[in-house]
């Protein structure tokens, strides 16, 4: 015998997505545990490609500018910022996104695309090897830098919208 779920008024309240489809007394077995899944495999895929993008953003900055500094990671860490402030203000400002396409997007893709451990990675060598001057510029490059490009994807968003 399987246990079937109940909808009940209160879960009107619940977010869009986690509201079982027919509304209340719809018996649902299993409904938020499938919605559940599926959220945690489209944050898996998101990862996947922001991962993937990230390397050839990497590679290709590496290829370009050498290795004297890390401006492949600045590079993700920047752009990932930026895009971040975007999707947060679209999707909690606007509604424009779904709670779900925003959790996919924000945590799957932005967070396979940005690099926080390879700066902190990054910084730390510089550091051991006694390059204060570069570990220093990497740190406030990319928090000066991640906090205008959110600030820049926010507003950018915001004038979309018209707000």
């Amino acid at each position: 015998m399987t246990r079937e779920l109940r909808a009940r008024p209160s879960e009107n309240r619940a977010p869009c997505w986690l509201r079982p489809p027919g509304g209340p007394g719809t018996t649902l077995p299993r409904f938020r545990m499938l919605s559940a899944m599926s959220r945690f495999l489209l944050v898996c895929l998101g990862g996947a490609l922001g991962t993937g993008a990230r390397y050839l953003i990497s590679t290709w900055t590496l290829e370009r500018f050498g290795t004297a500094f890390p401006w492949g990671t600045l590079a993700v860490n920047v752009v990932g910022s930026a895009a971040l402030g975007a999707v947060m203000c679209f999707g909690l400002e606007t509604g424009s996104l779904s709670p779900t396409t925003r959790i996919v997007i924000a945590s799957g893709v932005l967070g396979g695309f940005t690099t926080y451990s390879s700066f902190s990675y990054e910084t730390l060598r510089y550091l051991q090897s006694n390059e204060w001057g570069v570990a220093l510029v990497n740190v406030a490059v990319t928090v000066i830098g991640c906090l205008g490009a959110c600030l820049v994807g926010w507003a950018g968003a915001r004038s979309f919208v018209g707000g």
